[in-house]
Formats: C-alpha cells, structure tokens, sequence
C-alpha cells in the first residue's frame, strides 16, 4: 500500500512540476519576445480579471448494469436502465486572468473551468394484489375466511451518480493581426500552452424485484362437500422471488499535454471613443496524455421462499461469485472545442455571452465486466465578467 500511495505522489508531484515549468517558460517568453505597440494603445490594462459560468450539457456515456437474474423483473414496469443514466447537466465555474506587459503583443494567461453534478433516482413500482375471499357453508352455517397478501410484485431501482471536471490553462498568446482580424479594434490572438484535466465519476446502483408473487392454493378433494362444504380451494401460503443486485463503480482520467488555440474578435457596434460591441469567436486543440482509472464491484443474489402451508426456509437459488475488478492504463486523449459569442465592452469592464464546447476523445472507461472506452464533453451557454486593470 505504501508503495502506491508513493508512486500517486510522485506522478502527482511530476505534473505539478510540469504545469510549472510551463508556466514558467510562458512566463519568459512574454519578457524576452516584448515588441513595441502603437501609441494609442499605451493606457489598455495590462492585466484582465475574467469570473464566470456555463450551464453545459454533459456527454458521458457508460454502460448500463444489467444482471441476468434481472431479466425477470415484471415487464409492467420500468426497465432498470431508464434511471442508471449520469447527470445530464451540470453548472460550471470558471476564472481567469492574463497579463500582457507593456509595450509588448505577448499575453501570458492562466484559467480554471471546474462542475459537479449529480444524478440519484429511487424508484419503486408494485402492484396491489386483491385479498384472498373464502367463503363457504358447513352443514348450514356460514363461514368467511380472509387472508391479506404479505407481499407484492415490485421493481425496486436506487441508482445514484456523481460526475466533476476540471479543466486547467496555462498559455502565452500574440495578437498576430490576420488581416480582417486585426487592426485598431479587431484582435486575433494565437497561443500556445499546456492544458491539464481531470475527470472523475463514482456510480452507485441497487435493483431489487419480486416477479412472481402469488397465493399458494390448496384444491381439497370433492368427497368434502359431501359433509356441506361448498368450496374446494384455499389459500394455504404465498410464494415469491427475492432478486437482489448491487454495483458499484469508480472511473477516473488524469491528463496533461500541449494546447493550441486562436481567439478573434472584430467591432459590431462602437457608441463612443471608450466602448463597443464586439462579435467573438475562437477554436481550441489539445493532446493529453494521462491514465485511465476503474474500480468496481458487483454482486447478484436470488432468493426463494415456496410459500408451503408450514412455511420452508427461504432457499438461496442464484448467488455467483461476487465480482471485484481494477483497472489502469496510459491513454493519449485528443481534446478540441470552440466557441462563439458577443461582448460589450465599457472601460475597463467587459460582459460576455456565447455557446462553448469541449470534447475529450476516448477519455473514460465506461464498462462494466469489460473496458469500453467513451467520450466527455460538455457544451452549453456561457456569461462572463471580465475586469481590466492597471494600464
């Protein structure tokens, strides 16, 4: 044990190290490459303060727990794998902040997108047996007989799923000016950097079902109306099924690698010398290279009781071995996304709006008994907040 938790230290201390080498390296290139800028530009902030959020749309498929006892589950009610979905949104948060020196095109940038979310459902469907009604007469007088069920065909389904992102950027970037792109008001900035993220779900699922319940009767031979009993069945015991499954899971991603992207802008509208709005676009690529993690657990169990006049013991009549697996790989995930949007721009204040995706490619291990490999995305609307300062 000791062992491993050395080895997650170190890997964990080797992409600290590299995040801070690059950002280092950003760091430095931003002061050597400094260029002359035009005049006019001399009193911009140098440094930018952006807040914000996005509602995204989660893509994270895995595979749905589906025991074979479970293939009884009473075909009246819901299939299990309705509700063992993850969440299907989530709210993220994200800052930033960059800084570009004076008399200089370079921007050095860091930013952070993290989101939670949850998906628990609990599920429970039954039927409503009628009572058992024996009635009959013996040798004139009356006699009425009720037995309640004690039980009920039922679907249980508890299913419980947890999913969080992370999302880190280091970049230094330079407004290259691509022609409509740039000049006085329009920007057109290109940068390089790292990227890092981490993705991480934990699954939890309990089915239960009683197919099958249902009155055990006794047929009494017909020599018993002779002595003035007009009814030959009754009601001497309740049978059923008791199916129970359980599963369990934890997957993970960790990854690192170099990014690539180009964000532009060109005015919309300019109402005075100090604001306008602009219309804002850009599209990003990365190459992460990181491990792949998953832990899980599932067990099967199924019960009988006869329902005999003497009531037997229950009787254990599915029970496998329970089911423990862990695995682990290096994985290189690609990563690209992109972004449009409007900005309107007062000062030194300045409030976003747009649509942004993002999709990691063959990121998680989605599978139960096997590995199967799924994709993460998120894409969704944004709003940000962005603050100037200095200049």
């Amino acid at each position: 044990m000791s062992e491993l938790i050395q080895n997650n230290n170190n890997r964990t201390m080797m992409r600290w190290r590299l995040l801070t080498s690059a950002s280092a390296l950003a760091l430095t290139t931003c002061v050597v490459c400094a260029a002359p800028v035009r005049a006019d530009e001399s009193n911009r902030p140098q440094v930018w303060i952006e807040l914000g959020g996005q509602l995204s749309r989660l893509q994270d498929r895995q595979e749905t727990f589906s025991p074979p006892l479970m293939t009884a589950r009473p075909p009246m009610f819901s299939p299990s794998q309705n509700f063992e979905g993850p969440p299907p949104f989530s709210i993220d948060e994200e800052g930033a902040i960059s800084f570009q020196p004076k008399d200089s095109k370079w921007t050095f940038s860091a930013s952070v997108r993290y989101g939670r979310s949850t998906s628990n459902h609990n599920k429970h469907e039954q039927t409503s047996p009628d009572r058992f009604h024996l009635y009959f007469n013996y040798f004139g007088s009356p006699i009425n007989f009720t037995q309640y069920p004690v039980a009920a065909k039922f679907a249980d389904t508890k299913a419980r799923i947890n999913e969080d992102h992370l999302v880190l950027d280091f970049q230094v970037g330079r407004d290259v000016g691509l022609g409509l792109f740039g000049g006085k008001s329009g920007t057109s900035q290109v940068s390089l950097g790292v990227r890092f993220a981490q993705f991480t779900g934990k699954t939890n699922i309990s089915l239960k079902s009683d197919p099958d319940w249902h009155f055990v009767y006794r047929y009494y031979p017909t020599l018993i109306t002779y002595f003035g009993a007009t009814s030959s069945k009754n009601a001497v015991g309740q049978a059923y099924h008791s199916n129970r499954a359980v599963f369990a899971a934890q997957r993970s991603f960790h990854g690192v690698g170099p990014s690539l992207s180009w964000n532009a802008s060109i005015p919309v509208v300019s109402t005075a010398e100090d604001s306008e709005l602009t219309f804002d676009w850009g599209i990003n690529a990365a190459v992460l290279f990181g491990r792949q993690k998953e832990r899980m657990h599932h067990q099967t169990t199924g019960l009988y009781q006869p329902g005999a006049q003497l009531q037997p013991p229950i009787q254990v009549v599915y029970q496998p071995p329970p089911v423990d697996a862990m695995r682990s790989k290096s994985v290189t995930v690609p990563n690209i996304g992109g972004f449009a949007g409007v900005s309107f721009k007062y000062d030194v204040v300045k409030v976003s709006f747009g649509y942004r995706a993002d999709f990691f490619f063959g990121a998680m291990d989605g599978g139960i008994d096997q590995p199967h490999t799924e994709d993460i995305g998120f894409h969704g609307p944004f709003a940000t907040v962005s603050i100037g300062l200095g200049g």
